[in-house]
């Protein structure tokens, strides 16, 4: 039984294929693709292992919870020789109260333009606090995960308004070379601010991510995703990307990063036309999650 001293003083889990950069507070990600990961930071399950893939940014409300599994050598990819499962099921239990808390849930595996699988688990939790994921077949221990106050998260929530900024665009990169590493060539969404496009009145789909340095992991594959929902509805909303450095060294944080309080990478925001964020995806998401999330707005 997990208690409340052994998750805060453990490792809190596996963000994208991790990383660290030092700008004062830790931004883990997928720019280092590295697939390794340790023994601190998942649970077994059966011969393989459950890893955490969502940051600690997690408030009461609608969850999402994605997971990856992996072995001893790391997070499994598509082309390891796995048979991975469709769906994995689980419950979720209040680790202070042993109460069950959600069971019979269910996460369909997601690698569209990926080449690790996760699966997204939803739940809805009311109140903060610690809980565990038990899947199906996996340890009796579970994985943790705490939901904070929203006044603990500094970064925006689903359900308010997306906050300005003055973006780096084509004309003005605002210190950030190159604005876009997208290659061979860079990315048509970058020809205005943010700002500008709140200013719109449209629905907003912003992307902060760094392809150069995540080329297989979540942001290269999540910009060409946009790129093909761009083609299909055309002017009816607004794509934006920016980028996490200031720099092709990736040493330096670039100020989208730090306009969005943003300790992790990568995440992708998408509004109404009013600019309130109806779907905010953090670390790992693929083509299929986001189509998704821009068909519910009908456009």
């Amino acid at each position: 039984m997990i208690s409340r001293r052994t998750f805060i003083t453990g490792s809190l889990g596996v963000i994208g294929a991790t990383s660290t950069v030092g700008v004062g507070s830790l931004l883990a990600g997928c720019s280092s693709e590295s697939t390794a990961t340790t023994s601190e930071s998942v649970a077994a399950l059966g011969d393989l292992q459950l890893v955490q893939r969502f940051p600690q940014v997690l408030v009461p409300g609608n969850v999402r919870l994605p997971i990856s599994l992996a072995n001893q050598a790391g997070l499994l990819t598509t082309d390891n020789g796995f048979e991975l499962p469709n769906t994995l099921s689980a419950q979720l239990i209040n680790a202070d109260t042993q109460e069950v808390v959600a069971e019979s849930l269910s996460a369909d595996r997601h690698d569209t333009g990926l080449t690790i699988p996760y699966w997204p688990f939803r739940v809805d939790i009311d109140k903060p606090g610690i809980y565990t994921l038990i899947v199906d077949s996996g340890p009796a221990e579970g994985a943790a995960i705490q939901v904070l106050n929203a006044t603990e998260v500094l970064i925006p929530l689903v359900g308010s308004q997306l906050p300005g900024f003055d973006t780096p665009t084509v004309d003005d990169h605002r210190g950030v070379e190159p604005v876009c590493t997208r290659t061979p060539e860079p990315c048509e969404f970058h020809n205005i601010t943010l700002n500008e496009a709140l200013a719109l009145k449209k629905p907003i789909a912003y992307l902060v991510g760094t392809p150069a340095h995540c080329s297989t992991g979540t942001c290269a594959p999540a910009l060409e995703a946009l790129i093909n929902v761009r083609k299909s509805i055309g002017d009816a909303m607004t794509f934006l990307h920016a980028e996490i450095y200031t720099h092709d060294k990736a040493t330096t944080v670039a100020p989208a990063v730090v306009a969005l309080k943003m300790e992790y990478e990568p995440a992708i925001y998408i509004t109404d036309a009013s600019g309130k964020i109806i779907e905010r995806f953090d670390a790992v998401f693929d083509a299929e999650e986001i189509s998704s999330a821009i068909a519910a707005l009908n456009l």
